[in-house]
């Protein structure tokens, strides 16, 4: 290119630079000013989606923290495994000439379910929902209850079977029987509301004192005949060796697996049990105490409930479920099951004796 050619290209790029600064360049006034405001307002438009990211970012990362902190703090305040072997019921708390065994089945309800958090049918909102040891150890509980309970109704409640079901102990094994994870309101199951576990239980509660105010005026029956503890015991028996099923069958399937997340229900379900079943024979063999030292069942009695508490008191930090002849993986099952097992063993040398 030419010297000339070039500085006549200098002189267009001047001219048009001035023109664009007077506003002329043939573009009108308006549309300069038009194209001036857009540009502000593209140059807005970034900088307040910044602006509102910015103040999203913390609250995006704030909720999900919220709702853990919500559940690990509510669990800890919940969470409540009460495996205490010393529960007992005041002598003032049962009425004379009551049964201490059905005094401490009507406690045992009104702890877990009043003083203590019924955890088994929380819903997802509330804490309890993401527990899992405590609810499998309540419904634990509540089935050895619901045996007791039966056992009350069908043998101890009435004479020899012949006589009427007592209403209040009839009414009570009914509501034990209700299942543990009923919650007010489950829509995949039906759109109507139900009663609660809780509200069932303690209706069971209400209707245990009941009776047992009435034995004390002499206006309900509780017979201590050596037949009625014999049969009471052998149901007792009877649903331990489910459970000792139970824990075999899994044991079975499932030994050496080192992450069983079904282990430690069952753990705990059969602990609630062992539990339920510990307080209410100690009661028991305090109402049937004539029974036991006429028959010398003393030494027996007091095997079997040490058995019952060495099961209770298993409590390991995380539930294994190693093989049983494993040399490093321990098998907190088949530990229980022995505890159990023995416990069951006992409790059909009673009833052997008690036979004779």
């Amino acid at each position: 290119m030419a010297f000339s050619d070039r500085l006549d290209a200098m002189r267009d790029w001047l001219r048009h630079k001035w023109m664009y600064r007077k506003g002329g360049g043939g573009e009108a006034p308006g549309a300069a000013s038009a194209a001036t405001s857009g540009s502000a307002g593209a140059a807005a438009s970034p900088s307040s989606s910044r602006s509102m990211l910015g103040w999203l970012k913390p609250v995006i990362i704030l909720i999900p923290l919220a709702i853990v902190a919500y559940y690990a703090v509510g669990m800890a305040i919940v969470h409540n495994v009460d495996d205490n072997p010393d529960f007992t019921v005041p002598a003032a708390d049962i009425p004379q000439g009551g049964s201490e065994a059905v005094a401490v089945a009507a406690a045992l309800v009104d702890r877990e379910v009043n003083q203590h958090s019924w955890t088994a049918n929380d819903p997802f909102f509330q804490p309890g929902w993401a527990l899992d040891n405590m609810p499998n150890f309540q419904q634990g509980i509540i089935t050895a209850l619901g045996r007791f309970s039966f056992e009350l109704m069908d043998q101890l409640g009435r004479l020899r079977g012949s006589s009427e079901a007592d209403p209040d102990l009839a009414a009570a094994n009914g509501r034990l029987q209700y299942p543990g994870d009923v919650w007010l309101w489950n829509p995949s199951k039906s759109l109507a509301l139900k009663s609660s576990s809780e509200s069932q239980y303690r209706e069971a509660r209400e209707h245990l004192l009941a009776y047992n105010q009435r034995l004390s005026k002499g206006d309900a029956i509780f017979d201590r005949r050596a037949d009625n503890l014999m049969a009471t015991l052998d149901r007792f028996a009877a649903d331990m060796g489910s459970a000792s099923a139970a824990t075999d069958e899994h044991i079975e399937k499932n030994a050496g697996v080192w992450i069983d997340t079904r282990a430690d229900d069952l753990f705990y379900f059969n602990k609630g049990r062992l539990y339920a079943y510990y307080v209410i024979m100690k009661a028991l063999g305090d109402d049937f105490s004539q029974v036991i030292k006429e028959r010398n069942l003393e030494n027996a009695w007091g095997q079997m409930l040490a058995s019952l508490r060495q099961g209770v008191e298993l409590e390991p930090w995380v539930v294994v479920n190693g093989a049983p002849d494993a040399q490093f993986q321990p098998s907190h099952l088949a530990a229980q099951g022995f505890y159990l097992l023995r416990a069951r063993v006992q409790l059909r040398e009673i009833t052997d004796i008690l036979l004779k």
